[in-house]
């Protein structure tokens, strides 16, 4: 059974902010031709197999899309609250003009069809704890270096918080972090679709359709962490001071008051839980 605090929040916040949200989210694109990067063969088969499916189903919104530079490397990091989010976080970048590169558990590369889908797109598996995460977070500097975008989810699955926000992530965002101190670091939160699609619970309704809005924040102050050795501790704060960049944001959005308190932390039981 859901959590009972957990589904009152969502229906508190969805009839509570209808209004506000409909005068600052709105669906808005700045890809269109001349503007935004070109998509490769990988990325075009995606627009045209999922992009609009996607936009047909989920009734979108968008905040502060100005806000991701139109150029240039960056890091955006995003919330994590449905399995369907990935697809409508990389639609809002597509939307922006940009086009996204994933740093995602590798287990999702080997799904028949969709791991040939992700190299295609240029997507970056990644083996935690192994000498391969390495490689791949040299994969994902390479990215930068070639002005490109890669997006991770700093809690590395589905949020786990009773309430769906932000909880402890790993570290893999601030080791990437530390190693291009001159990228800047973009927060993305994400807010709707968890009350309709939440596979944890076996729940999917899509009458009516899900509402989703994505804001994008000013870049995540790190300049604190510049030039320190990147040791366990250190990598630890950094993964905390964005976590609870992306959660102050979050409750911005869901026009809430930001929880104090530590970060939830999310042990994975003996039976294995899906990701």
């Amino acid at each position: 059974m859901p959590n009972d605090g957990r589904a009152a929040s969502i229906r508190q916040t969805a009839s509570g902010k209808d209004g506000q949200e409909e005068q600052v989210a709105r669906l808005h694109k700045r890809r269109r031709p001349g503007v935004g990067e070109k998509m490769g063969p990988g990325w075009r088969f995606v627009w045209l197999v999922l992009y609009y499916p996607f936009s047909a189903v989920f009734k979108l919104r968008y905040r502060h899309m100005e806000r991701l530079p139109l150029d240039g490397p960056m890091i955006v990091v995003v919330n994590h609250v449905s399995h369907v989010d990935p697809f409508l976080v990389s639609k809002f970048i597509l939307d922006a003009g940009r086009t996204p590169r994933f740093l995602a558990k590798e287990s999702i590369f080997e799904v028949p069809a969709v791991g040939p889908a992700m190299r295609a797109m240029g997507h970056i598996p990644v083996k935690r704890g192994t000498t391969d995460a390495r490689q791949s977070l040299a994969a994902a500097v390479a990215c930068l270096e070639r002005g490109g975008v890669i997006v991770l989810h700093p809690e590395g699955t589905v949020t786990r918080d009773p309430q769906w926000w932000p909880m402890a992530g790993k570290t893999g965002a601030a080791r990437l972090a530390s190693l291009v101190p001159d990228v800047p670091v973009i927060p993305i939160v994400q807010w709707g679709v968890q009350e309709q699609v939440d596979l944890y619970r076996k729940k999917l309704k899509l009458v009516p359709r899900p509402r989703h809005t994505l804001s994008v924040g000013e870049p995540i102050d790190l300049s604190a962490f510049r030039g320190r050795e990147p040791t366990p501790r250190v990598l630890r704060e950094m993964t905390d001071v964005i976590v609870r960049r992306l959660r102050h944001d979050l409750a911005d959005l869901r026009c809430e008051p930001e929880p104090g308190g530590e970060l939830f932390v999310w042990q994975r039981s003996r039976q294995g839980d899906a990701a």
